[in-house]
């Protein structure tokens, strides 16, 4: 007999929770429980009631249960506070992701650590229940000067959460500047984009500067296109490392103040656009300027479901094609895209697809992943979301 805080998958459902998944989705149980077990762990049990683990539970989500473990725990104090202290001490930055949702162990929880500030963003019903206690144990653990709340992501919506942001302190955490990588930014951290910052891509920041460095020492002039630049950082970095001439371009008015800003405040020579980037790649403009060294394209998801993936693969090809053409010969293409839904086959195949139509012959001078403060779980390719290349195009 089946518990009344438990779940039953469908006999006829392959839910791949089976193959070591941590989730599994409403229409794959026979029935939902009592939403009296919203936000609280129930078991999960297979067409022979065998027992599969414990998981949050919220009726309310199309991802109706998310494990927390194979084995009977408790979701208190003591399971978060062990949680949490294994999360803090795989890292070791001041600037870094300190806490990665299912990959450490803590379902919808993302914590980012901007030296003594921390970010917190809770996406699922379970934590949200124990908001408070998670706040107390990061102040705790880490001693931060203070801790912002971003619940203010659309995704809660599907775990019928509201939007909000607050701290940990109730006082409002002014903008700033931060240092991050030996560069300053200003950043608001309570109401600004994302959780202030796309940690995620730090190394490739640095990757691609010693590129620049490289073809600096080779004698070369470097001029270095952004492309989806945000705030900057890749620009700022290439400027830094001795590229001649350097461009940044966004369609968000409020990322290019940024980006200006922030040039400004670090003192490196740098120029930004707001633009919308397809358009001014498109534009026959291009065919009489100089073509460009290096080109980055680090776009947000275009694929932010698997339905708009076909869409999402044609417009990745076109921007792929349109700079592979606007490249010298030998010319450094670094391009990313940081959709889960993105496989790399799809990538490596849209990559070939544009380097075919531009008639380029393009080597791969470096795979990018996300970096090691986002751990990816083998068992849910979700937690997957960041690869990329950089590519020697001729």
């Amino acid at each position: 007999m089946t518990p009344t805080n438990a779940i039953k998958l469908k006999a006829n459902a392959k839910p791949r929770v089976l193959q070591g998944h941590p989730w599994v989705f409403v229409n794959e149980i026979e029935a939902p429980i009592s939403d009296e077990y919203n936000g609280e762990l129930v078991e999960c049990r297979d067409r022979s009631n065998r027992f599969l683990g414990v998981g949050i539970y919220n009726s309310k989500s199309q991802i109706i249960w998310r494990r927390l473990e194979k084995d009977r725990v408790a979701l208190d104090e003591a399971y978060i506070r062990k949680a949490l202290t294994s999360a803090i001490s795989k890292r070791t930055e001041s600037v870094t992701r300190l806490v990665w949702s299912e990959s450490d162990g803590l379902p919808g929880l993302v914590v980012d650590r901007y030296d003594t500030t921390l970010v917190v963003q809770i996406q699922t019903l379970a934590l949200e229940k124990r908001s408070a206690l998670i706040g107390s144990l990061l102040n705790e653990l880490v001693k931060p000067s203070e801790i912002v709340f971003r619940n203010d992501a659309p995704i809660r919506r599907y775990e019928g959460l509201p939007l909000e942001t607050h701290t940990f302190s109730g006082r409002p955490w002014e903008a700033r500047w931060v240092k991050i990588d030996g560069f300053e930014y200003w950043l608001d951290l309570q109401l600004g984009q994302k959780t202030g910052f796309y940690l995620d891509q730090r190394e490739q920041h640095r990757l691609i500067s010693s590129h620049v460095e490289r073809l600096v020492k080779q004698g070369k002039s470097v001029r270095l296109l952004d492309a989806f630049c945000n705030q900057g950082p890749f620009a700022m970095h290439a400027a830094r490392a001795g590229a001649s001439e350097v461009l940044g371009l966004d369609s968000a008015e409020d990322a290019i103040t940024a980006a200006k800003k922030n040039s400004i405040q670090n003192k490196v020579k740098a120029d930004f656009k707001c633009v919308n980037v397809f358009d001014w790649l498109n534009d026959p403009a291009r065919n009489t300027e100089a073509l460009w060294d290096i080109i980055i394209l680090d776009p947000p998801p275009f694929a932010k479901s698997k339905s708009k993936m076909e869409g999402a693969l044609r417009g990745y090809k076109e921007i792929n094609l349109r700079a592979m053409r606007l490249l010298n010969p030998g010319g450094i293409l670094a391009t990313y895209t940081c959709s889960h839904h993105m496989q790399d086959a799809d990538l490596r195949g849209v990559i070939s697809a544009a380097a075919a139509d531009a008639r380029k012959k393009v080597h791969i001078l470096n795979w990018s992943n996300q970096p090691s403060d986002h751990p990816v779980l083998v068992t849910m390719p979700e937690s997957e979301y960041l690869r990329g290349y950089v590519l020697q195009v001729e």
